[in-house]
């Protein structure tokens, strides 16, 4: 077993943690999430959640905020910028705290690094203690920043959680490996507020085995992507409760068409049930999604610890 798998199987207890914490509530005003690489995508399904949760809230890349922020908000100013970043030194997040602070936006940092840049760029933070051995590839502390920006976001997450995603962990661990036998290209799909975790999933396979992947809403991908569908691909597809009579159907049209599918949460050649109907369900699915990506790497003989071009953090100077 790598450090990288090791780690992803021993995240739990820091959850059990994090459901415990003293987090601070979310101002009454509307959240702009940023972050970048994995915080994006992070930021994206809190926003959403937000949102289907009564709060007005949108997901910018770091960057995008801090250099071309009016294209997304205009003139306003009326804000709360949430910044997400592990190490609390991605140059970008920072900025963007910086630059919303400037402007006179309330600011809040999610981080799993006490007294990091973010912490002092932002008005207020929430520390949140991760695995030591986590490596370049974010796995254990993803899914402490989701866990608490879900709670913060009014979605009730509780100690039930725990099992939920150890039970998907352990189908994935059992059914993974074989489906991806003879696949070289890899889709993921996801509604709603899963669109943010079927990206993350994507990035995940990409870091971890050098594969090629792409992610789409469920019923946007019939409209031009599936026509590169054929016997070596590979399409997960993370359901949404709400729309899983409409996702099912997107899962019988690339199965038609050559493509095996790993349904999580619904109808797959390989499927991995949930637990959780609601917006906790995008925690439940996150570590088995980040031991498909290991998974793919072991077919590859690729050392996930040690991903090419990547570093555990992005500083610019």
């Amino acid at each position: 077993m790598s450090v990288t798998e090791r780690v992803i199987y021993e995240q739990f207890p820091f959850w059990e943690k994090a459901l415990e914490a003293d987090l601070p509530p979310l101002p009454d005003r509307t959240i702009v999430f940023v972050g970048c690489g994995t915080s994006y995508y992070l930021a994206q399904t809190l926003a959403a959640s937000c949102n289907l949760q009564g709060r007005t809230a949108l997901a910018v890349p770091g960057a995008e905020w801090d250099l071309h922020r009016r294209a997304y908000v205009g003139e306003r100013t009326d804000l709360c910028v949430v910044g997400l970043s592990r190490s609390g030194e991605s140059t970008e997040t920072v900025r963007a705290l910086r630059t919303a602070a400037a402007a006179g936006m309330d600011t809040l940092a999610i981080t799993c690094a006490d007294g990091s840049a973010v912490t002092k760029a932002a008005a207020r933070s929430v520390y949140l203690p991760t695995h030591a051995e986590e490596g370049v590839v974010m796995t254990a502390s993803a899914s402490l920043m989701l866990l608490a920006g879900l709670r913060m976001a009014g979605v009730a997450v509780d100690t039930d959680i725990v099992d939920a995603a150890k039970a998907a962990l352990r189908a994935m661990e059992q059914g993974g490996s074989a489906i991806v036998a003879g696949r070289r290209h890899f889709v993921y799909l996801g509604a709603s507020a899963l669109f943010g975790i079927a990206a993350e999933g994507a990035l995940k396979l990409q870091e971890m085995s050098l594969s090629y992947s792409q992610f789409f809403h469920p019923l946007e991908y019939r409209h031009g992507p599936i026509s590169l569908v054929d016997d070596e691909t590979l399409v997960v597809l993370l359901y949404t409760p709400q729309t899983r009579a409409e996702e099912e159907k997107v899962a019988r049209d690339v199965r038609d068409k050559g493509a095996a599918v790993v349904g999580i949460g619904g109808e797959g050649d390989l499927s991995i049930p949930m637990q959780a109907d609601g917006l906790a369900r995008a925690l439940e699915m996150l570590p088995a999604l980040q031991l498909f990506g290991e998974q793919v790497a072991r077919t590859k003989n690729i050392d996930t610890t040690a991903p090419r071009h990547l570093t555990k953090v992005v500083t610019l100077s």
